[in-house]
């Protein structure tokens, strides 16, 4: 009996073949585990998913078209729209994710990234309204959670902070807009209506009704009135510099004018005291 006879899988006890003998311990099979069991599925949930993706399909479509100034037509949309083909994509494969296919979901979205420079997780829980404008770069991380009418620009990055298997991504509100680069890091709450400005890094919780910019980022604005509900003003934004040194410069000279006022009334008393030529009044 060769040597050979004895190389069989680990798991499985196969016989493994010439290339794997060299390079694994393990069959393909058994590497692979695309085992799939059909029984435990619950048809009526597998109803009500698919529903959820066609829904969400026209929800995504009127986002980008009502958002967008540059979209003409809905043909238009759906055919050159990396944004929404990403969305698409993610919508397939976070069916199969709720189902726990092995393989298929990741493939999936892997796909999708090489077809949109979009890589959005299956795993991530995404609402409805979700548009992704010009997109190259964007990064949704697994535990992601957002809300619905929530916009993203492109360079946008959800992501995690954490090795472990547990919240690691943001959780985003109900419309929110996300400027381009902005980088929102860690298992951290977005409240609803809030605006995150431009290459922005948050890692702190954002209240509702709130405007964040800087690095990292910082909340210069709050009020509890709702915003509108397509809401594109990821570039106008207050700059938190040029207010400071506005406030500042203000100050400044309100001290040069207490002091010149000061100094003023000093040599008028000694004028008074003294006389004008200092011999006395």
């Amino acid at each position: 009996m060769e040597m050979d006879e004895f190389l069989r899988c680990l798991n499985c006890g196969k016989t493994l073949g010439p290339k794997s003998k060299h390079v694994q311990t393990q069959c393909t099979e058994c590497l692979l585990n695309l085992n799939f069991k059909t029984e435990d599925l619950d048809n009526r949930e597998i109803d009500r998913n698919l529903q959820k993706i066609l829904d969400f399909f026209i929800s995504d479509v009127n986002a980008a078209f009502n958002k967008d100034p540059a979209a003409n037509t809905l043909i238009e949309v759906l055919a050159g729209y990396p944004g929404v083909k990403a969305v698409l994509l993610y919508r397939i494969a976070h069916f199969f994710w709720i189902l726990r296919m092995p393989f298929i979901p990741r493939y999936i979205s892997d796909i999708a990234r090489d077809l949109t420079a979009i890589e959005i997780h299956p795993g991530a829980d995404i609402g409805a309204e979700f548009f992704i404008d010009h997109g190259s770069g964007v990064v949704i991380g697994e535990t992601t959670e957002i809300g619905n009418n929530v916009t993203l620009y492109s360079g946008v990055v959800l992501g995690g902070t954490s090795l472990e298997k547990v919240k690691r991504h943001p959780t985003i509100g109900n419309n929110v807009v996300i400027g381009a680069g902005a980088k929102i890091l860690g298992p951290i709450k977005i409240g609803d209506n809030v605006r995150i400005g431009a290459n922005s890094v948050v890692v702190e919780d954002v209240p509702p009704h709130c405007v964040v910019v800087g690095v990292p980022g910082k909340i210069i604005s709050k009020k509890g009135e709702k915003i509108e509900k397509i809401d594109l003003r990821h570039g106008d934004l207050p700059d938190p510099i040029a207010i400071a040194v506005s406030s500042l410069d203000k100050r400044i000279k309100e001290l040069e004018t207490r002091v010149l006022n000061n100094t003023k009334k000093r040599h008028e008393d000694i004028e008074i005291y003294y006389g004008k030529h200092g011999g006395g009044i």
